[in-house]
């Protein structure tokens, strides 16, 4: 059997409740590259949905994550909250803090992925682990609106259709591979309005 055909028959053996978190969890991602702050809803109530799936798939430090994102998810309304969707300023962060970021999520990362290896039966430590880590910070980058979130979601999302395919949960596989579309298309999106608001600033 090929990888493709393995991919659609597990997309085919789907149950409601993983295709349902698909669903909002798209809706999420796309509300969000629009700056909407509805967003937020959508993704409280997928990742309501994923802290189940990822617990009884043996994923846990991405249940764990899954929590996370649910704080972050009422956080994110809180803040956004603030001020009318038409007017949520991008911010841009200076290269040095993406650089303090990278080096600290990244030993955090093997630091966590050796411990899960070597006392937890988790499954893919490391590639969980990595996800799980810097997805905090990026998560964290979308309520501020930091304009170079999108580009550690790309990086992320594709990292997590690895990590849901290999544990037969292939439509989210899929739906996070198509998530890392939507956040090319997201980065530019942002981009734009970041430089629409720096004209109005000049102004």
């Amino acid at each position: 059997m090929s990888v493709l055909q393995q991919i659609w028959d597990g997309i085919l053996e789907t149950s409601w409740l993983e295709g349902l978190g698909v669903l909002t969890g798209v809706l999420y991602v796309i509300l969000a590259a629009k700056k909407h702050i509805s967003c937020w809803f959508f993704g409280i109530f997928s990742t309501s949905i994923y802290i189940y799936l990822c617990f009884t798939s043996e994923l846990f430090i991405e249940s764990g994550l899954q929590v996370f994102y649910l704080i972050m998810g009422i956080y994110g309304w809180i803040q956004w909250n603030h001020d009318s969707s038409d007017d949520l300023p991008i911010k841009k962060w200076k290269l040095s803090n993406h650089l303090i970021n990278i080096i600290l999520s990244g030993a955090i990362t093997l630091i966590l992925g050796f411990i899960m290896d070597k006392y937890t039966d988790q499954a893919s430590p490391y590639l969980d682990s990595f996800t799980t880590v810097f997805s905090l910070a990026a998560t964290f980058m979308v309520t501020q609106r930091v304009l170079g979130n999108w580009i550690y979601w790309i990086v992320i999302d594709l990292a997590l259709a690895i990590l849901y395919s290999s544990r037969s949960l292939y439509l989210t596989g899929v739906q996070y591979f198509i998530f890392a579309i939507i956040a090319t298309f997201a980065f530019f999106s942002w981009l734009n309005y970041y430089k629409q608001e720096q004209k109005r600033v000049e102004r």
